[in-house]
């Protein structure tokens, strides 16, 4: 870019003359007009903005990968040592970053090559790590926290106080664990991880039990407020410096949209989905209404959060024999198949490893079942949240999850690979384009190819001996998957609704908590099961907060499936119901798919998106699509019940 600069300025002296005697009329000289000139500064060129893309190739691949070796080992066996090792790595990707992100915005009015303009875009939206402040302590300060939140939850160890009856759980959970040797001196003494107070809720219907697991678990959240008023305060002022107004705006600008029109197209997607939601939460709370009473339970009002099967009432899947439609049809136990089917961990995700191979995909690489985790090793602490690594960005791929034998790990294991396959073939494109178009593209890959895990496909891997037609087995059916997709929509956009607002100062630390369940009445109609006040940290009770992960592109994700699904089976030459629709086997459509998986995020995603569906916009059609036939039949079973809730 050039600049003209002002005309030099040139000083005139005064010469001192004789006091005495007439003064004579001084010699009248011509004057010359200075002369004008431009001087022309020279700024960031093309060449320059190619050449930094290239360095910053680099750089970023050698700090990535040393960030994602620490955080593995941290993630797989947490100590003082590897928490401290991956706030060093994340502490340099960081400080590189910050500098990278603001030599980028130097480019910024040149005109580019597509490609080096895709990447510098990228790169000033880059929000993981979270920026950070120049200044060297801030910012070793800001990696410490990240690591000692996610170490804090990922030890989270909750002893039940010895006359509840959580504590009985807790001894015959000791007795087994003794029995396989686990030498842990506190879970020998009964107390008990965040998976065992999940099971509690998943399995007891004992409304003081249920109770006492999610109170168990969400007060240790306590300890993670205190880091995170402080996290907030560290990211916020280094997205400042990269010219954000907070990091919840810098986090709405990766999707090729301003942040305040991303911020109206999550909304928009919400409207779309959010009378089909309300029918179900209708629905179930008239029956946990029957159950536990209307003294517990209002017929016309909030469910409490601890009745649903889940530790975050995320998901309702786990409450489906409390809910089935028609008790008395028959009903797919896909949980009971695997086990008598002789499932192990390993087995299960060579399941979902032989679905993608249906396609004409790849089989994973030989290091994959070298260096994944599968269940929690004996003797260490762990983070077994499931995930997928490409560790070394190089096809280095794993999963990281302590699989238990149920259909909800199934389908996430389904989920996990669905990321593996990304990573598998966008692993030779430059650094920034390793991603997904948007980041609900990457969580939407398995959850699409977990749509085709239908009654028919079942029977075709000898899952289950036959497939029924009756309409009632189709509800029952219809009523699992909604539990699961459809209970989680709310949930999965009011996370970062709470964050944004948090981070822009809308929300202030001494309303953290109430603000979080004002959001978690509004959107999902639920209500905390006890009196919760700000000493109490609930939203740091999810994952996601304190390892500050970006929580839309679950809702995204939720969306996006079902019209990769669509497109799919069309791909696939399927006729009939979408619900009906598997794309197992099908050649065509895995084509379709890994053209798509091939770009990472080389492209904006409205074109990532076309090559698979046709269209450039998001779309919740495709989603009330597969579930018409129960959203018919809860309308028709809702008749006469007062439905929703007061904000």
């Amino acid at each position: 870019m050039l600049r003209a600069l002002p005309p030099l300025l040139i000083p005139l002296t005064a010469l001192s003359l004789a006091a005495c005697g007439p003064k004579p009329a001084p010699e009248k000289t011509p004057v010359k007009e200075t002369a004008k000139v431009e001087v022309k500064i020279k700024g960031p060129t093309a060449e320059e903005a190619k050449a930094f893309v290239a360095e910053a190739d680099a750089e970023l691949r050698r700090l990535f990968v040393a960030s994602s070796e620490a955080e593995w080992e941290k993630n797989t066996n947490i100590t003082d040592e590897t928490e401290a090792a991956a706030a060093k790595a994340n502490e340099a990707l960081m400080e590189y970053l910050g500098g990278a992100i603001k030599k980028a915005t130097t480019f910024a009015d040149l005109e580019l090559d597509p490609e080096t303009a895709r990447q510098l875009h990228l790169l000033r939206v880059t929000a993981s790590p979270p920026p950070a402040p120049a200044d060297a302590a801030a910012r070793a300060e800001l990696a410490s926290i990240g690591a000692k939140m996610e170490g804090i939850y990922g030890k989270g160890l909750h002893c039940p106080p010895k006359a509840s009856k959580l504590a009985k759980v807790g001894a015959k959970l000791a007795k087994e664990k003794k029995a396989k040797g686990v030498t842990d001196e506190q879970e020998l003494a009964g107390c008990m991880r965040l998976g065992e107070l999940e099971d509690v809720l998943a399995e007891s219907r004992d409304y003081e039990l249920q109770l006492e697991a999610w109170r168990g678990w969400h007060g240790l959240a306590r300890e993670i407020r205190p880091h995170y008023v402080r996290f907030v305060e560290l990211a916020n002022a280094g997205a400042k410096e990269i010219q954000y107004a907070d990091l919840g705006e810098l986090w709405r600008a990766g999707y090729d949209m301003s942040p305040a029109d991303f911020e109206k197209e999550s909304e928009r997607l919400w409207q779309q989905v959010k009378p089909l939601y309300e029918q179900l939460h209708c629905y179930v709370r008239a029956e946990l209404s029957d159950k536990y009473g209307a003294d517990k339970v209002a017929a016309d009002g909030l469910i409490p959060a601890h009745l649903l099967g889940n530790m975050w009432a995320q998901e309702w899947a786990n409450i489906y024999p409390e809910v089935t439609p028609y008790a008395k049809a028959k009903s797919i136990d896909v949980t009971k198949a695997l086990k008598k089917g002789g499932y192990d961990e390993l087995k299960m995700v060579k399941l979902g490893e032989s679905f993608f191979t249906s396609l004409g995909l790849d089989p994973l690489p030989a290091t994959f079942w070298e260096r994944s985790m599968f269940q929690k090793p004996e003797g260490r602490e762990v983070v077994c949240h499931a995930s997928a690594w490409d560790v070394t960005f190089s096809d280095d791929l794993r999963i990281k999850m302590c699989i238990k034998i149920n259909s909800e790990d199934l389908i996430t294991i389904h989920h996990e690979l669905g990321h593996n396959y990304y990573f598998h073939y966008y692993f030779k494109l430059p650094i920034l384009f390793q991603n997904g178009a948007n980041d609900g593209f990457h969580e939407a890959i398995g959850d699409a190819l977990a749509l085709s895990v239908t009654p028919a496909y079942l029977k075709q891997i000898g899952l289950i001996d036959a497939v029924t037609s009756d309409e009632k087995a189709l509800i029952n059916l219809q009523m699992q998957d909604a539990l699961e997709k459809v209970a989680f929509l709310p949930f999965g956009k009011l996370i970062d609704q709470w964050r944004w607002d948090v981070f822009s100062g809308a929300i202030t630390p001494d309303r953290y908590n109430a603000a979080w369940w004002e959001l978690r009445q509004k959107y999902q109609g639920l209500a905390p099961p006890e009196a919760r006040s700000e000493e109490d940290f609930d939203p740091g009770a999810k994952y996601h907060i304190p390892a500050n992960v970006p929580y839309t592109r679950y809702f995204l994700a939720r969306i996006l499936q079902f019209q990769f699904h669509k497109a799919l089976c069309a791909a696939s030459g399927h006729e009939g119901p979408l619900h009906e629709c598997s794309i197992y086997g099908s050649k065509e459509a895995g084509a379709k798919l890994q053209k798509m998986l091939e770009l990472g995020a080389s492209k904006p995603w409205p074109e990532a998106l076309e090559v698979v569906t046709g269209s450039r916009e998001m779309d919740a059609g495709p989603l009330l699509e597969y579930f018409e036939p129960l959203q018919g039949w809860l309308e028709k079973e809702n008749e006469g019940r007062s439905c929703g809730w007061s904000e």
